[in-house]
């Protein structure tokens, strides 16, 4: 058996609240690293406007502006058009794999239902069909033979009564 010492909970809650100060130190640290980045960037690739000179050199610049911008809203514009036509594409793609998978239907309940009860699910509740159709069946009688005892046992006879019985319901 290996004797292993148990923290305390006193000493493994000043663990967890030293982790947490250097976590939230490291945190504020990256913050500022973050602000101090976007402020070297802006710095590179946008220098202040010289404002000092004439009318004419300041409506050149605001011309320049509006090009760059004119042309970033061109790009800005053909991307959220290829965006649109990339997404349609995967819309169609979707729609197509599932086409091709198949849509999986689920294994049916057999449920016992009345005649009236499936007309009603099939019409609408509002339609009330009320047919009995035991009463449009023919009716089959049963023809009532008397035979002697020794014909019983010819199998032969049973079989042509048989097909006989089978023609009458087959005639409609």
């Amino acid at each position: 058996m290996s004797h292993e010492k148990k923290m305390t909970m006193s000493r493994k809650h000043h663990l967890k609240s030293v982790m947490l100060q250097i976590a939230a130190g490291w945190i504020e640290q990256e913050k500022k690293d973050i602000i101090e980045a976007k402020k070297a960037y802006m710095a590179e690739t946008c220098p202040s406007p010289s404002l000092s000179g004439d009318q004419a050199g300041l409506m050149d610049t605001c011309r320049k502006l509006h090009a760059l911008i004119d042309k970033v809203d061109e790009e800005r514009y053909d991307l959220v058009t290829k965006i649109g036509k990339g997404d349609k594409e995967i819309d169609d793609l979707k729609i197509k794999v599932v086409d091709l998978a198949g849509v999986k239907k689920p294994a049916l309940k057999k449920v016992r239902m009345s005649a009236d009860a499936m007309l009603k699910a099939l019409l609408g509740s509002k339609h009330t069909v009320n047919m009995d159709l035991r009463a449009n069946l023919k009716q089959v009688k049963k023809e009532v033979k008397e035979e002697p005892g020794e014909a019983v046992g010819d199998w032969r006879k049973n079989i042509e009564d048989k097909a006989d019985r089978k023609k009458m319901f087959e005639t409609s």
